[in-house]
């Protein structure tokens, strides 16, 4: 059984549920406190940075991380509202032990979160994870949490967000957006802070939308689980290009000036052949995901470009970059991989690359990802109450198969489950949309009726 089918709190992306709730609830949170500030006292100064996005509970499940790696003979210094990817820097740059991070990306306000970065600044090697885990589910039985409306918040130290303002500005020197204008959606979440101050400097007409969090409209109706909603806008009000961040801002989906969305797909391409023309992408290689679309592979090859494929999840895409030495990976989702940049995946950093790769070229997005031909996809997401080997099942297995024999040469068939939701993700690629729909209905319908929650 490998590693991640053995955790128990952990996921693809960190420990994740309903604030308040296992594996959420008091006890375990201060237990991840605990176990976390054990860990970075064991390795080094015990120093850890703290960041957090704008969900009510955010605040409280802070304060008892920080009571419990202070417990542990830690210290913790918070950087306040920032996106994930802000953490990761700083850890690396200010010489901490640890970052942690209080949010669930994309999910509901009632979800919460932790993930944690290494003094490297890069996501904890599943090794690492596991033995925290162990000490969570330990201290979790044995120890009594403090009441979270008696500890004091945590302090935040404003300079830490200057700090990372700087390094994304570092990131682009000269950009300039003079006659461009863009729609930038903060969802609600942790961009709302960053980006007014990130775009004062950069020129242009940038409109900022969602950015009045309150606690419970993060990612609601917005976001970059609903690229859509900031196509249709900068489609109405004649913009050049839209963005849109998800809750911890660290993916990017984009829209062109016709309303369309542009996903991490179009974005791998357009930052792959700039990366080629500059003598930067090492090897012609791009690490994308099971998920992407066959197109992508298709236009890269025309450009001379391999590219490789990782399992779903930014950690699996950088394992494979850095096997291969890539200088470029990410996801259909908008999770971009800038590796002689930043050590993680930046929704922030991912919108200047691109605004300066439009800058620089003076084209459109439409312009630069014009060859792109998009394989129809459908992705089916079926409740589940337990995720059971898929292959074990045999009607699930046989009509897998079925899909794979018909599509062979001209399709995609990938099932799998959430690493972070309780769903199986039935995906389907084909030049042919009735085969594409039929076989997605078929596969989705027997994981139903077997699996359904």
């Amino acid at each position: 059984m490998s590693e991640s089918m053995q955790r128990k709190l952990f996921g693809t992306d960190g420990i994740r549920g309903i604030a308040g709730e296992m594996p959420l609830d008091h006890a375990t949170v201060f237990s991840a406190g605990l176990a976390i500030g054990h860990s970075v006292v064991r390795q080094g100064t015990g120093r850890v940075i703290l960041g957090r996005d704008t969900r009510e509970s955010s605040g409280w499940i802070a304060a008892m991380i920080a009571a419990g790696v202070r417990e542990a003979g830690g210290s913790v210094e918070s950087a306040g509202i920032v996106p994930t990817p802000a953490v990761a820097f700083l850890a690396r740059t200010h010489g901490f032990d640890a970052g942690v991070v209080i949010s669930a990306s994309h999910n509901p306000w009632r979800d919460n979160g932790i993930k944690l970065f290494g003094g490297d600044g890069f996501k904890l090697p599943d090794s690492t994870e596991l033995a925290i885990e162990d000490e969570i589910l330990h201290h979790a039985s044995n120890s009594v949490a403090p009441d979270p409306a008696k500890l004091p918040a945590v302090r935040d130290n404003a300079a830490l967000q200057g700090d990372y303002i700087a390094f994304l500005l570092d990131a682009v020197p000269g950009l300039k957006l003079q006659g461009l204008s863009v729609i930038a959606d903060c969802a609600n979440g942790a961009a709302a802070p960053i980006a007014p101050k990130l775009f004062r400097t950069t020129g242009g007409d940038v409109t900022l939308l969602n950015v009045d969090p309150n606690g419970r409209n993060i990612n609601d109706g917005c976001g970059a689980l609903h690229p859509q909603w900031v196509a249709d806008e900068v489609k109405r009000r004649g913009a050049a290009i839209g963005l849109t961040f998800d809750g911890d801002a660290d993916r990017c989906m984009l829209a062109d000036a016709k309303g369309n969305v542009v996903n991490g797909d179009a974005i791998l391409l357009m930052a792959a052949r700039d990366l080629q023309s500059r003598g930067l992408l090492t090897g012609d290689i791009v690490v994308a995901t099971t998920m992407s679309n066959m197109g992508l592979e298709a236009a890269l090859r025309r450009s001379g470009i391999r590219m490789l494929r990782a399992p779903v999840g930014d950690r699996y895409v950088l394992e494979v970059m850095q096997k291969n030495n890539a200088a470029l990976g990410g996801e259909q989702s908008g999770h971009v991989l800038f590796p002689h940049l930043a050590t993680t995946g930046d929704g922030l950093l991912t919108a200047l690359v691109v605004l300066d790769l439009v800058a620089r070229t003076g084209k459109s997005l439409d312009e630069l990802i014009a060859d792109l031909k998009v394989f129809p996809q459908v992705i089916v997401n079926v409740k589940v109450r337990e995720k059971r080997p898929l292959e074990s099942i045999p009607v699930v297995a046989e009509r897998i198969r079925a899909a794979d024999e018909e599509l062979k040469d001209s399709g995609r068939v990938v099932i799998r489950y959430s690493g972070t939701e309780p769903l199986a993700r039935v995906m389907i690629e084909a030049e042919s949309e009735e085969a594409m729909n039929r076989h997605a209905r078929s596969i989705a319908d027997a994981i139903r009726a077997e699996l359904g929650a």
